[in-house]
């Protein structure tokens, strides 16, 4: 490749995605961090396992969600299609024949996610529709002939990006771009609709490929990304433009929305909007979306990773409060998944029930003691009897075998652990104010965090559930029995039989209820009929006393053991996973580092490397005294450090001596007697000074012009 530049410089040649090479060395690279590389191979190949796995779930989920609003599209592809090509000649007819289908589709806020659904959308447009789509962003369309260029260039394939071409080929692609018109765009899609025909004709039936699922003329799919970041005039030129040509060129719109459908009408104006036939099309909330993951991906017990409160918390705080987008959630937990198993040897552990019980077979000595050493399983030596604690701190073979017990009793609580927060959260999820949260992913960290039944807010939804009315009350149970009874855990058939037995209760009252319903009618119709004084103060006084002492019906005292026989459920299974042995295994609860990787902080990351570059370029020679500059640092370095010595203004002739000093150190007296060697510092100051300029450190000064002002203090 060559580059036509006046200056020498450094040019950035991007290598074609086909031409990449997977480097070698990634499972070996994984061991390094704790120069333990003797599982680092199994540990890297179950990461990647369970990451495909994660990532195909992922895929699922996505793809289910949006089904419904893609059969929609789908449909009303369909619809304005049939009725662009029937032909009539009524007047309403003509005038809406002007008339260019348009899809609004909203998406949401988390802009970021909007590129997947936009590519997912296409694929099956292309299998069921048409296979003319073209997706257009703002950034490649700030004029009407961008548009056009970048709308004929995807659906005729004559233009193709730069960055993934030779220059060779780009040559050819660029003599053979034809002139971007609508009259252009026309005549090209009469001669490809006319050879599909022809193909159609000549192909036998039995031969007919994905072509034979398109109609005989297939629209052509606009979709404009993001509609909000257009100019008003390019879009409106576009639309009043294809409008003149509908009849020649069917063409069907998508305008993707983060806001508001408003933004059509605020963007253009009535006479173009008027020309488009709109329906509105909106897309799953991103909430419920992230609601989904966490429910598939966290609260199952068929994934053997999990996240820890804290770094839980820090996944949702960055979706909440950044930037609603599941799609960086999902790479926030692949950056937990990958850091867990660079850094915990016991990861290793971290898979299936029945390949952990084999491979902790082959756990060699070290491993062994990196069992011993975790905090949960010391707690769990110390509660045995002396006996069991020396046979569990010196005998490998038993501890195997415990272990296999161990972890079994883990994934036991995993799934027990699902089935009872599901339940709980049938009954706190329609409460007042809601205590524990309304998503059950609040409920599963307040219950990750501690013991949730000592907090105040479990009493609180408590005292709620006790008030609680009986046909709220029986549909909550019944859907209490129906996740126990979908549960995998084994020791639910008894809590369903209770379960059971309480709604049969809560149907006897019912019966109970229409009997003394009847007894009180008549009770009352005797009452009305006695005319005695004496008895009639009498019955008062006893309907007065029976109130007084206010004595729990049947209903009230049933509701109360359906609430206590709840609480003991989520007293006996939730207990918070950091009171399980070997939790450490398949908990990942670093979450200062995935804090650290996820929130950035440019400025201390900046001053760290200018002023100890060692950090970052681990170089055994520039590892020293934090304080003293040495001359092998890079002259940016060498700049910096001797910039915070100064005050507000910096003599840029003293600044030079000071770094021709430092430099010189190392260069020798034979070197600063050179002219050739002063002009090589001055031009490394030079260099030095503009690259702390452009980091903004400092900026030219007018009160003195061989000064410059520093900008910032206090290191970092």
């Amino acid at each position: 490749m060559t580059t036509c530049s006046v200056s020498k410089g450094c040019f950035v040649f991007k290598p074609s995605p086909k031409k990449r090479r997977v480097s070698q060395k990634t499972a070996h690279d994984f061991g390094e961090r704790k120069n333990d590389s003797e599982d680092a191979e199994l540990r890297f190949v179950t990461c990647q396992a369970l990451w495909n796995e994660i990532k195909w779930e992922t895929e699922q989920i996505q793809e289910d969600l949006n089904k419904q609003l893609f059969d929609n599209l789908v449909n009303f592809l369909r619809r304005s299609h049939s009725e662009s090509q029937e032909k009539t000649s009524k007047w309403t007819c003509r005038m809406k024949s002007r008339e260019i289908p348009t899809a609004a589709l909203v998406l949401g806020v988390n802009v970021t996610d909007h590129d997947l659904t936009f590519r997912s959308l296409s694929e099956v447009l292309q299998n069921n529709i048409t296979p003319y789509i073209a997706l257009l962003e703002a950034k490649d369309c700030p004029g009407i002939k961008n548009l056009m260029q970048k709308l004929m260039g995807q659906l005729m394939n004559c233009y193709v990006d730069v960055d993934s071409l030779e220059d060779e080929d780009y040559v050819q692609v660029s003599q053979n771009r034809i002139r971007c018109s609508m009259t252009s765009l026309i005549n090209w899609y009469e001669s490809v609709t006319k050879r599909m025909a022809l193909k159609k004709t000549e192909t036998p039936s039995k031969k007919r490929t994905s072509a034979s699922r398109h109609w005989q003329s297939p629209p052509v799919v606009v979709i404009f990304k993001d509609m909000e970041s257009f100019t008003a005039k390019v879009l409106q030129d576009f639309i009043v433009i294809s409008s003149q040509h509908i009849h020649e060129l069917p063409l069907v719109l998508i305008f993707g929305i983060a806001t508001s459908p408003m933004i059509i009408h605020s963007l253009l104006p009535h006479s173009v909007s008027s020309l488009l036939c709109i329906e509105l099309f909106q897309s799953l909330s991103c909430k419920e979306h992230l609601s989904t993951i966490i429910e598939k991906l966290l609260l199952t017990a068929q994934l053997p990773f999990k996240l820890g409160e804290k770094v839980l918390q820090v996944l949702i705080n960055v979706f909440l409060y950044h930037d609603f987008s599941v799609q960086n959630f999902i790479k926030g937990f692949q950056l937990c998944i990958v850091e867990h198993f660079y850094s915990q040897p016991l990861s290793v552990l971290c898979c299936k029930l029945v390949d952990a019980k084999k491979r902790v077979n082959s756990l060699s000595h070290d491993q062994c003691e990196n069992i011993r050493r975790l905090t949960s399983f010391r707690r769990y030596v110390e509660s045995q009897v002396s006996e069991k604690q020396i046979a569990l701190l010196t005998a490998d073979d038993f501890l195997k075998e415990v272990i296999q017990k161990l972890l079994e009793d883990l994934h036991l609580y995993h799934e027990n652990y699902v089935s009872v927060l599901r339940c709980l959260h049938v009954f706190t999820s329609s409460l007042p104010k809601y205590p524990l949260g309304k998503q059950i992913r609040e409920l599963h960290c307040a219950c990750l965090e501690n013991r949730v039944w000592e907090t105040e807010e479990y009493e609180s939804s408590l005292q709620l559930a006790r008030m609680l009315n009986k046909s709220d009350l029986v549909t909550m149970l019944q859907q209490c029995v129906e996740i126990f009874v979908s549960s995998s855990g084994k020791e639910f058939g008894k809590t369903v039989e209770e379960l059971k037995e309480f709604l049969t209760q809560f149907q006897k009252l019912e019966a109970e209820a229409f009997q003394e319903r009847d007894v009180s009618v008549s009770s009352q119709k005797e009452l009305q009929k006695k005319t005695d004084l004496y008895h009639l103060q009498k019955t008062l006084l006893e309907l007065k006393e029976s109130r007084r002492s206010k004595k729990l019906t049947k209903f009230e005292m049933l509701r109360f053991e359906v609430v206590d026989y709840i609480d003991s459920l989520v007293r006996k299974y939730l207990v918070p996973a950091d009171h399980k042995t070997l939790h450490e295994v398949v908990y990942f609860n670093t979450a200062s580092v995935l804090r650290g990787h996820l929130n950035a902080a440019p400025r201390i990351a900046l001053h760290t490397a200018l002023n100890n570059p060692y950090c970052y370029l681990k170089n055994q020679a520039l590892k020293g005294d934090g304080g003293s500059i040495s001359n092998k640092a890079p002259d940016i370095c060498i700049v910096y450090k001797l910039h915070l010595e100064c005050g507000r203004l910096i003599n840029l002739v003293d600044w030079l001596e000071a770094f021709s000093t430092v430099v010189m150190a190392v260069e020798g007296p034979a070197a600063a007697s050179s002219d050739q060697v002063d002009d090589i510092i001055h031009a490394r100051f030079i260099r030095a000074v503009s690259e702390l300029e452009l980091l903004g450190f400092i900026k030219p000064s007018k009160q003195k012009t061989d000064h410059v002002a520093r900008l910032t203090w206090g290191g970092c």
